[in-house]
């Protein structure tokens, strides 16, 4: 269930990506702050999590002896 909801965030936080691509050259100033510090930080998040995430996870969830 976690991996198919990140997945699909992964995909959906694609869209602007792909949108400051192949917009015109005129308004990319307008794209690039949330394209750099929100889309691209969180589909990178997304994908190391979907990634290593198991590790994390048992890091997080072993006991202490």
């Amino acid at each position: 269930m976690m991996r198919a909801l990140l997945r699909w965030l992964h995909l959906l936080l694609a869209i602007p990506i792909i949108g400051y691509v192949y917009s015109p050259f005129e308004v990319l100033p307008s794209y690039a702050g949330p394209t750099r510090y929100v889309f691209m930080p969180a589909i990178v998040l997304a994908g190391l999590w979907m990634w290593k995430g198991h590790l994390v996870r048992r890091l997080f969830t072993r006991s202490n002896p």
